[in-house]
């Protein structure tokens, strides 16, 4: 079987822009270490359209589609849903019947008076809580830029996520958003329990607490803390630190009497219920047991069979420390539904978690930089360029990757952020992370609705002054094609991105089944927003985590001209897009690149 590549200019329209500076009689698109021939030939197409870069695959394959297949399959009715990074949407059944599309008032308000490239690229995650577990709290930040809602295991009854997740499907249901749901482990490290029922303690300086092994009844006694693994007693010793969640509240082991060991608090903070615990000695961390004890508890298999039960879009696994435990439950997601489509996020936070970065990312289908028990393990001031290690080996290895933890902490009580906290956020959106994540700010915070406009405000500011100021990307994305089809994908692609940062579109369309070809995209950060077709429900929440993807669910064939004309009027009948609107698009079902104008 033959293969490839043909490129052909169509020059129908006689007011077309003039394409000229292409139009060489041989040349060749380099991106990367792969390098393709394009001729240009003139051609014309069935219907008069305007001009129009077609690259194209070309087989031999007998078993091809034919042109009556493709335009049987074209024939079908259309479904159109899209998010845009603050909980827009547009659906239309069928195409022709214009008045019966919905379409958020903030997105399409957004792209009328603003225009593409006034939508935010960075993703937003918020961590579901006490303070914004009702419906009216989660339709807020789904309106304020939620893109995927997370629940915590760590804390609440499965009952309490179980309503979490179905209010939130009922809002993607009955109001057309594209909330994603993430579902994080609990993980088998060392924490605390429950603090007899409160929400969290004040641990002030000097104070003397026990630490516990021993099983109260509640209400626990005063100053008391229960720790869930049973050789805490015996492994720390007098003199040791222990630090709660990260640093957050620092103690001094005092004394150790049988089961219980007596702590005096030298830096004083919030206890918050099953927060982790880390114990150094001599200014090292005791890792010993840690590493002893299993990734996935046996608490977190039957979270993990909740989460599947439940349909959630991401499990993220705490204190990964090595690929074979995704590897692991890879296999027993895909046994247990086969028909899911679960993506496994590692969280980095744990010294072996970066001894062993690279063969847990290429296991993985993403990342969290979990910052907060990242840097009870290591040097605080190693953190910042771990982060920027682990954000830069995702975005090569096409996985995406989250910064969480402390973003906006002071937010849990108060209605602003320090500036220093604003930096931060600037930072990981100048790195070009994927997605950055609330944690206490959403879960329990007084301030929910306005931590994350701070998040979504300081993403857009960055994201303009780097288009602004053309920072167009510099760094080498290696070839990570595992076949020559994939390779031809990536190319295409990264292709598709340099043209149009060059040409300056106002938008890149991909129309993909598994989402494959606008992950491609996505890695290569063009300056325009990526609108990302695709026929699976899953599949559109699954994209709504990576950086620049706008997803939307719509029914298409393998005919290019029929899914661009059936877009082009679904979008114009609600004023998304308009005539003139430069666009390129590709397509993994084609593979092919087309530049045109919005007839």
């Amino acid at each position: 079987m033959s293969q490839s590549l043909n490129l052909s200019i169509s020059t129908s329209s006689p007011t077309s822009p003039n394409f000229a500076s292409l139009s060489r009689p041989s040349t060749s698109f380099l991106t990367g270490s792969f390098r393709f021939p394009v001729k240009f030939r003139p051609s014309g197409l069935r219907t008069p359209a305007p001009p129009e870069l077609l690259i194209t695959k070309a087989s031999s394959d007998p078993e091809a589609p034919s042109a009556s297949a493709s335009a049987s399959a074209s024939a079908a009715a259309a479904t159109l849903g899209s998010d845009n990074g603050v909980g827009g949407v547009l659906s239309a059944v069928p195409p022709a019947d214009t008045g019966s599309i919905e379409v958020d008032a903030v997105t399409e308000a957004e792209l009328k008076e603003n225009g593409f490239r006034s939508t935010r690229r960075t993703k937003l995650i918020c961590t579901i809580g006490p303070a914004t577990c009702g419906s009216e709290q989660l339709e807020a930040l789904a309106v304020g830029g939620m893109n995927v809602a997370r629940i915590n295991m760590c804390h609440g009854t499965r009952e309490w996520h179980r309503r979490v997740i179905e209010r939130v499907r009922r809002l993607n249901e009955e109001k057309g958003y594209a909330v994603a749901i993430m579902m994080d482990t609990e993980g088998s490290e060392i924490h605390m329990g429950e603090l007899g029922g409160a929400s969290s303690e004040k641990a002030e300086d000097g104070e003397v607490w026990i630490f516990s092994v021993r099983a109260f009844e509640s209400p626990l006694p005063e100053r008391t803390i229960h720790v869930n693994y049973d050789g805490f007693a015996e492994d720390v010793k007098v003199g040791d630190d222990l630090l709660v969640d990260g640093g957050m509240v620092r103690f001094e082991v005092i004394e150790k009497i049988g089961p219980d060991v007596k702590c005096r608090c030298t830096d004083p903070g919030l206890l918050l219920p099953r927060a982790n615990l880390t114990f150094w000695r001599h200014g090292s961390l005791v890792r010993e047991r840690n590493a002893m004890l299993p990734t996935i508890s046996s608490k977190d298999w039957l979270d993990i069979d909740f989460g599947i039960a439940e349909g959630v879009d991401f499990i993220a696994i705490s204190f990964v420390k090595s690929a074979e435990v995704i590897t692991h439950l890879r296999s027993y997601i895909k046994a247990r539904a086969r028909d899911s489509d679960i993506s496994v996020i590692a969280k980095i936070e744990s010294v072996d978690s970066l001894r062993n970065l690279e063969e847990i990312i290429l296991a993985s289908d993403g990342a969290m930089v979990a910052r907060g028990d990242l840097g009870a393990q290591i040097p605080l001031e190693q953190v910042p360029s771990e982060q920027q290690k682990i954000v830069q080996l995702c975005r090569q290895l096409n996985k995406p990757v989250i910064v969480a933890s402390q973003l906006l902490e002071s937010m849990i009580e108060y209605p602003t952020p320090t500036r220093a906290e604003v930096a931060d956020v600037s930072e990981a959106v100048r790195q070009r992370a994927d997605a950055l994540m609330l944690s206490g700010e959403s879960a329990m915070g007084q301030y929910p609705e306005k931590a994350l406009t701070v998040l979504r405000n300081v993403s857009l500011r960055i994201e303009r002054w780097w288009r602004e100021e053309k920072h167009h990307e510099v760094m080498e994305l290696p070839d990570i094609a595992s076949s020559f089809a994939d390779s031809i994908s990536e190319e295409i692609c990264n292709s598709a991105a340099k043209m149009a940062n060059n040409l300056e579109v106002d938008a890149l369309f991909v129309y993909t089944k598994d989402g494959h070809m606008a992950s491609l995209l996505s890695r290569c950060r063009p300056d325009c927003p990526i609108f990302a077709f695709t026929t699976t429900t899953s599949v559109r929440r699954r994209l709504n985590l990576q950086w620049g993807l706008i997803p939307f669910r719509l029914s298409f064939s393998d005919d290019m001209e029929s899914n661009l004309n059936k877009t082009f009027s679904l979008l114009k009948a609600r004023g998304m897009i308009k005539s003139g609107d430069l666009v390129i698009a590709v397509s993994d079902m084609l593979q092919s690149i087309q530049v045109m104008n919005v007839p």
